[in-house]
C-alpha cells in the first residue's frame, strides 16, 4: 500500500471513529429520528442528480436501505440518545462481525471456521463483562442501551449479507449504491420521526437548530459517508480485501480515544478488561484463519531402517 493510500486509511477510520462522538454532539437538542433522516437527506441530496441509480431491482435497494441505514442507525441513534457511552457503543457495534458470520451460514449456507467460533465466545465473555459492569462512575452502560447496539450491529449484518448478495448478482458501483439506497432511510425515518417524535418536535427542533446540530449532520452526511465509504471503496478496488478490511480495527480504538478526550468518557476497570476481551475477540476473527492455516501437523519421524 503507497504512503498516500496508508494516509487516506488513517483519515477514514479517524472520521469513522470520531463519528461517535458527533453523532453524540448532534443529538444534542434534536431526537434521534430526525437526526438520522436529515444525514441520509444530505447523502442523497444532491448527489443523486450526479451519479446514476444502480442497476438492480428495486427489492434489493429496498432492502439495503432498510437494514444496514435505517435498522442500523435508528437503533444507533436511539442508544447513544439515552445516554449510551459513544466509545462503547463504536467497539460493541463491531460484533457484527461475528452476527455476518452466522448470517452467512444461515442465509449462504457458508462454512462456519473453527477460529470464529473462538473468536464468538471470546467476544461473548467481553461483552458480558461490560454487561455487568458497575456504570454509576464510569461509561454508561444498561442492558437496554447494549440490546439496542447489538440490535444495530445485526441490521449491520443483514446489510452486508445483502451487500453480498448484490455484488455478487449485479455490478454496482460503490457509491451509486450508498447513495440511492439513501433515499430509502430517508423516507422511512421522514415516516417514523412524524409518528414516534411527533410534528410538534420536529418543527421546534428544525426552528431553534444549533450550529453544533449543522456541523454534525455535514459530518455525518458527507464525511463519514460519501468521503468515508467512497474512499473505503477506492482501496478495496485497489488492495487485496486481506490488507483492508482488518483497518476497522482501528475505528473503535479511536471512538474510544475521542470518545476519552472530547465527551470526558471514562472506563472502569471491569469495563476495560471486558473491552480488552472483545478487541481480541476482533483480532482473532480476522486473523484466527491464517494462525490455523500456518500450523503444520507434527508428524513423528519414521524409524529409519538399516
Amino acid at each position: 500500500m503507497s504512503f498516500r493510500d496508508k494516509l487516506l486509511a488513517l483519515a477514514i477510520v479517524i472520521v469513522w471513529g470520531v463519528n461517535f462522538v458527533v453523532i453524540k454532539v448532534g443529538l444534542q437538542g434534536m431526537p434521534p429520528l430526525l437526526l438520522a433522516g436529515l444525514r441520509f437527506a444530505f447523502v442523497a441530496f444532491p448527489a443523486i442528480l450526479f451519479i446514476k441509480r444502480p442497476k438492480l431491482p428495486f427489492k434489493w435497494l429496498l432492502l439495503y436501505g432498510l437494514t444496514i441505514n435505517f435498522g442500523q442507525f435508528a437503533l444507533l441513534f436511539w442508544a447513544l440518545k439515552l445516554g449510551m457511552a459513544a466509545g462503547l457503543a463504536s467497539l460493541i457495534l463491531q460484533v457484527q462481525a461475528f452476527i455476518t458470520v452466522f448470517l452467512g451460514a444461515l442465509l449462504l449456507k457458508e462454512k462456519i471456521k473453527v477460529h470464529n467460533l473462538i473468536s464468538i465466545a471470546i467476544a461473548a465473555l467481553g461483552i458480558y463483562m461490560l454487561a455487568t459492569a458497575q456504570t454509576q462512575t464510569a461509561a454508561s452502560l444498561s442492558w437496554f442501551t447494549l440490546v439496542l447496539v447489538i440490535g444495530a450491529a445485526s441490521a449491520w449484518a443483514f446489510g452486508n449479507i445483502t451487500n453480498k448478495v448484490i455484488m455478487a448478482k449485479h455490478t454496482v458501483p460503490t457509491m451509486s449504491l450508498v447513495v440511492w439506497s439513501a433515499l430509502v432511510p430517508t423516507c422511512a425515518f421522514a415516516i417514523s420521526s412524524m409518528v414516534f417524535e411527533g410534528s410538534d418536535l420536529i418543527v421546534q427542533s428544525l426552528v431553534l437548530i444549533k450550529w453544533h446540530n449543522i456541523l454534525a449532520l455535514a459530518y455525518l452526511s458527507y464525511l463519514a459517508t460519501i468521503v468515508g465509504y467512497g474512499g473505503w471503496s477506492y482501496l478495496l478496488s485497489r488492495y487485496e480485501t486481506s490488507l483492508v478490511a482488518p483497518l476497522s480495527l482501528l475505528v473503535p480504538v479511536f471512538g474510544l480515544l475521542s470518545a476519552m478526550i472530547l465527551l470526558d468518557e471514562h472506563l472502569s476497570l471491569h469495563q476495560v478488561i471486558g473491552v480488552i476481551i472483545i478487541a481480541i475477540g476482533l483480532i482473532f476473527n480476522v486473523f484466527g484463519s491464517r494462525w490455523f492455516a500456518n500450523r503444520k501437523p507434527v508428524h513423528s519421524a519414521a524409524p529409519s531402517s538399516k
